[in-house]
C-alpha cells in the first residue's frame, strides 16, 4: 500500500524523496497491517487531514515524540474493508461527506472537548477565539455558535477576516490593523458586556498575555497549543484573585485514557455535520506526493480551515457512510 512516511525529523516543505535532506518519503510498498485483534478494523483510506501538529511532528518539535519511522495521518476517512468479530459499530451518519469527515477527529474533536466537556460553554457567554481562521480555531468558532455563545474571533489579514465574518462571527479582530485589547473592549462596550468568559488559545505568546486583560472574574482559559512558538506565562496569583480556571486540552490524551469521551464527542460532531450545524471548509486538497505543498501553506499561515490529502479525486469520493 501507499504511505507517507516520516523517516527522520526535518522540514516537511521539502518534496518527498527529493534529497537526503527530505524527512518524508512516499512508500509504494508499505506493509498492510495484520489484523490480529478481534476489535481490528481495516479502512481503505480516501482522505487524510493535515494539522499544524502534523507539521510539528515531522520537525521533531511536537510535545509528544513518535518513534521513527512513522506514517503521517492521525485523522482520516475511508471505506471499511474488514472488521473483527468483536466490532459491533462503526461508520458515520448518512449525509456526511466522506472527505469532510476526515477533518473532524483532531481539529473539531479538540474544540468540542475543550468547549463542551471542559468549559461547558453556555448560551450568551462571551467566547474569545485566538487563531480563529486555522483548523482548530475555525472549529471552535462554529461550535461556539452552535452553543449559542457570543463569539469574538481573532485573525490576521483581510481574507481571513472576511471569511470569519461570513461564518456569522459576532466580532472579528484583524491583528494586521488593530490590537486585540482595544478592539474587543470597544465591541464589549457597544454590547454592554463586562468581559470575556472563555478564551480558546491555540496560539500562546504575546497574544494570550494581552487577552488575559479582557477576562471576567471566573473566566475559563483553554490552553490548546502554541502556534506562536512561545508558551505563555499565566500568573497563578492573578488566576487566584480572579477565580480563573485553566484547562489544558490535549486530544491525544483523551483518545488513550478516556475513549468514551472521544466516542461521544465524535458522535455529536458527526450528527452536527450531517444536520448542517457545522461545515468543514477545505482550503485545498493535495495528492500524497504533494503533501509538502500543504505543509508549506501551513508553515506560511495561509490556511483557512483545513488542508487535506485525498487518495482519489475528491469529486469521485461518495458522500456516504464509511
Amino acid at each position: 500500500m501507499e504511505a507517507l512516511v516520516c523517516r527522520k525529523h526535518g522540514d516537511p516543505t521539502n518534496p518527498p524523496d527529493s534529497s537526503e535532506n527530505s524527512p518524508l518519503s512516499v512508500s509504494t510498498s508499505h506493509p498492510i497491517p495484520n489484523l490480529i485483534s478481534p476489535t481490528s478494523v481495516r479502512v481503505r483510506i480516501k482522505s487524510i487531514s493535515l494539522n499544524y501538529a502534523t507539521y510539528l511532528q515531522v520537525l521533531g518539535k511536537y510535545q509528544e515524540k513518535f518513534p521513527l519511522p512513522f506514517v503521517l495521518g492521525s485523522d482520516y476517512s475511508g471505506v471499511v474493508e474488514f472488521v473483527g468479530p468483536n466490532v459491533t459499530k462503526y461508520g458515520v451518519p448518512d449525509g456526511c461527506d466522506l472527505v469532510a469527515a476526515a477533518a473532524i477527529p483532531v481539529a473539531y474533536g479538540t474544540s468540542h472537548q475543550a468547549l463542551v466537556h471542559r468549559a461547558n460553554l453556555k448560551s450568551d457567554q462571551v467566547l474569545l477565539v485566538l487563531g480563529a481562521a486555522g483548523g482548530v480555531g475555525l472549529a471552535a468558532v462554529q461550535i461556539g455558535k452552535v452553543r449559542g455563545a457570543i463569539v469574538i474571533a481573532v485573525a490576521r489579514g483581510t481574507e481571513k477576516v472576511e471569511f470569519l465574518k461570513s461564518m456569522g462571527v459576532d466580532h472579528v479582530v484583524d491583528l494586521s490593523k488593530e490590537g486585540v485589547i482595544e478592539s474587543v473592549k470597544s465591541f464589549l462596550k457597544t454590547k454592554k458586556l463586562k468581559g470575556v468568559d472563555v478564551v480558546y488559545d491555540p496560539v500562546g505568546g504575546k497574544l494570550m498575555k494581552e487577552s488575559m486583560k479582557l477576562l471576567n472574574c471566573g473566566a475559563q482559559i483553554l490552553v490548546i497549543g502554541f502556534a506562536s512558538g512561545e508558551v505563555p506565562v499565566i500568573p497563578a496569583n492573578i488566576a487566584l484573585v480572579k477565580n480563573w480556571t485553566i484547562h489544558g486540552v490535549y486530544w491525544g490524551n483523551y483518545e488513550t485514557n478516556r475513549p468514551g469521551v472521544v466516542e461521544d464527542s465524535l458522535k455529536e460532531l458527526l450528527s452536527w455535520l450531517a444536520r448542517g450545524l457545522i461545515t468543514i471548509y477545505m482550503f485545498r486538497s493535495y495528492k500524497l506526493q504533494e503533501a509538502y505543498l500543504a505543509f508549506l501553506e501551513i508553515k506560511d499561515r495561509k490556511v483557512i480551515g483545513k488542508v487535506m490529502i485525498t487518495v482519489d479525486d475528491p469529486k469521485t469520493i461518495p458522500s456516504s457512510r464509511l
